[in-house]
């Protein structure tokens, strides 16, 4: 499973259903990311497969995190989630939220 850090901000909103949407530089960092789990083909289109990713609040195992069925496409964002005006971002598209994956410290 991928796993992504996220800013507290908007871990709190996807967790509670008002963000349904993240995004990330379009780099090749996170198009090889994105490949390794089924949502860019090898040409760096979008497929239209889901895959589950992992948004964690911080880098420690320990951080909260929540597990998101998500969707990738590529265009522009809404700047109350984050997004620049006019730049495109990989999207990921929030389907599903699993409850908060519980971390033992």
């Amino acid at each position: 499973m991928l796993i992504l850090p996220i800013k507290k901000k908007w871990f709190d909103m996807i967790l509670s259903g008002e963000k349904k949407e993240e995004y990330r530089e379009i780099k090749p960092y996170y198009k090889s990311r994105f490949h390794t789990v089924g949502l860019i083909d090898r040409y760096g289109l979008p497929t239209i497969s889901a895959a589950w990713i992992m948004f964690r609040n911080g880098y420690s195992t320990t951080s909260p995190a929540i597990e998101a069925k998500c969707t990738l496409d590529i265009k522009t964002g809404r700047q109350e989630w984050g997004a620049e005006p006019g730049k495109e971002y990989y999207v990921l598209k929030i389907e599903t939220v699993k409850r908060e994956v519980k971390k033992n410290s």
